[in-house]
């Protein structure tokens, strides 16, 4: 699948929060993303979060680096909002250019595999340069995502 450029207006997303580290993602028992994506699902927050748009997707919102991919940063797993809930965390998706790195087939492989593809076509096109901001996950169906890039 190839990567596609388009420009993202700014959005809210709310839900479940964590910081964590890409290193520490590698391991089962210091990853944090499965199970906050886990929580989501298991407590129907997609249902639950006050002030979700109607047409939302399911995002993993990525944000809050430390520095770049090797540092620290938060991921959201949440819906997208009208307006903040008292509730849950929240934040504005950045609006501007993104890089589209679109996938199918079973979760969470297919999203890890898409994560692989940002990963090589930074590393072979280091005259693109990231943002660093926001990144997000947009889950399109049950088992379709487009992992969206922020660039400069």
């Amino acid at each position: 699948m190839g990567v596609k450029q388009l420009e993202v207006q700014p959005f809210r997303v709310a839900g479940l929060r964590v910081r964590t580290l890409n290193a520490a993602e590698q391991q089962a028992s210091t990853a944090r993303i499965g199970p906050m994506w886990q929580r989501f699902f298991s407590e129907g927050l997609y249902d639950k979060i006050a002030g979700k748009t109607a047409d939302s997707w399911v995002y993993g919102v990525y944000s809050q680096y430390e520095s770049d991919a090797g540092g620290a940063f938060d991921v959201l797993a949440g819906v997208a909002v009208s307006e903040a809930p008292a509730d849950y965390h929240s934040l504005e998706v950045q609006g501007g250019q993104y890089l589209v790195f679109d996938a199918k087939g079973p979760m969470p492989g297919s999203v890890i595999e898409a994560w692989g593809r940002v990963w090589a076509y930074f590393d072979e096109h280091p005259q693109v340069q990231r943002r660093f901001t926001t990144d997000f996950e947009a889950y399109t169906g049950p088992d379709s995502v487009a992992v969206h890039i922020g660039i400069f």
